[in-house]
């Protein structure tokens, strides 16, 4: 019996002929809480790709939730995948619960001929409860905020009660109060809901979740390190990465970025 959620063997992927991947190996297992860093175009997002059970690997094998992609119903499987991206494409007037519901049914808008059951109407509360939005669960989307967006799309990837949650770059467009309320919500998971794997994904250290446990950096398609977060976020990983000699802190819990001021050759 293995604890692994998600496991990528050696996986490659090729768009067009050319390789946007080169050989990735990564390994989550239950109740682990990965960030994956790098900068923009490193690849991210066609590895979140493969973990919500959207894209099939060119080569290599991908397996989440022991089953195999290729081998497996993709949607079947991803209703058992909590996924929250900031740019989820509503355009109704649902409210915080209907939004929540729809994780359920898997689909933006509500289902149609579908009605929940109560048992389900009774998880969708409790998790809106999770992420602190009781007192705003008749809220309509197109009238709240993007901190009380970002929650009540947390509280729906959790509603179906998913083994694995992925979490793209989830405080996108947030202010500084909302970025560090959703990251409170993101942290208490880990006492809510201690069995689920995550994996968030980010270019920026100081979005980094105090719970975080392991991390991946990559760069151009590449892993440059992976395994415990306090062994991979460091300043020459970090540096290497970006190209760019940045100190990275650690204080109380969350991580910090910042550049090396290059010192000024002294004159003869």
């Amino acid at each position: 019996m293995t604890d692994d959620v998600l496991r990528l063997d050696a996986v490659t992927f090729r768009r067009n002929g050319r390789e946007i991947l080169h050989g990735i190996d990564l390994t989550v297992r239950s109740g682990e809480h990965w960030t994956l860093l790098g900068p923009n175009g490193a690849g991210k997002t066609t590895i979140v790709g493969f973990c919500a059970a959207q894209t099939h690997p060119t080569t290599g094998t991908v397996d989440v939730l022991g089953k195999r992609l290729g081998r497996v119903d993709m949607q079947a499987l991803r209703r058992h995948i909590g996924h929250v991206n900031p740019r989820h494409p509503l355009r109704s007037p649902l409210s915080v619960l209907d939004v929540v519901l729809t994780g359920f049914t898997g689909t933006i808008d509500t289902a149609m001929r579908w009605e929940p059951s109560a048992a389900e109407l009774e998880r969708a509360r409790a998790v809106i409860a999770e992420v602190g939005l009781t007192d705003g669960i008749d809220y309509r989307w197109p009238d709240m905020s993007q901190g009380e967006r970002g929650r009540a799309l947390v509280a729906r990837a959790l509603a179906p009660e998913p083994e694995l949650l992925l979490l793209d770059e989830p405080t996108t467009g947030l202010d500084v109060a909302a970025r560090e309320q959703l990251l409170e919500t993101i942290d208490s998971l880990a006492h809510t809901s201690p069995e689920v794997a995550s994996i968030l994904v980010t270019h920026h250290l100081e979005e980094l979740p105090e719970t975080t446990s392991h991390a991946m950096v990559i760069a151009h398609g590449a892993v440059v390190a992976s395994g415990l977060v306090h062994d991979v976020v460091t300043t020459d990983v970090i540096s290497d990465a970006f190209e760019h000699p940045i100190a990275v802190g650690h204080q109380d819990g969350r991580w910090s970025a910042r550049a090396i001021k290059r010192t000024a050759p002294a004159t003869p």
